[in-house]
């Protein structure tokens, strides 16, 4: 069982003075991403595809989940904002599913996510980082952690 932990796909450039900023869409680049994690994920076992609720986080995954046929499973914990605990118990969760489920989350989130997961003791082989439209391949859950972390880039 695998978690791949995805940051949302380059969507512009934020804007905390915009009310609309969370219903900002994947830019030129970040379509390019979401393909991209398609075409790689599409041979993975991924049963379950779960997204915050932000625009751009479903957009990422929706290329993913119509090659597999899945539906995007909505999840606030996820959501920019959230708090820590909350998103853990959303990976935590998915670290119990049946067969590989990818989350969809933000830049504030995932590395408070893995500097947690270190913590625990989680080897993360190479570099980190949270670009967008990265991926961290998430493995061997034991019940309290993952045994491996690899951070995985995306060029568009």
């Amino acid at each position: 069982m695998t978690v791949f932990l995805v940051r949302h796909a380059s969507a512009g450039t934020r804007d905390h003075t915009d009310p609309g900023d969370g219903e900002r869409i994947l830019d030129a680049t970040g379509t390019l991403q979401a393909e991209q994690l398609a075409e790689w994920l599409r041979h993975e076992d991924v049963r379950r595809i779960i997204s915050s609720p932000i625009r751009r986080c479903a957009q990422t995954v929706e290329p993913l989940a119509k090659l597999l046929d899945l539906p995007v499973e909505v999840d606030h914990r996820l959501g920019e904002g959230s708090e820590l605990s909350a998103a853990w118990a959303a990976l935590t969760d998915a670290a119990t599913s049946d067969g590989d489920t990818v989350l969809c989350s933000h830049g504030d989130l995932i590395p408070e996510l893995i500097s947690r997961l270190r913590r625990r003791g989680m080897q993360v082989p190479g570099r980190s980082g949270c670009s967008k439209g990265s991926t961290w391949v998430l493995q061997h859950w034991d019940g309290e952690r993952f045994a491996t972390g690899l951070y995985t880039p995306v060029k568009a």
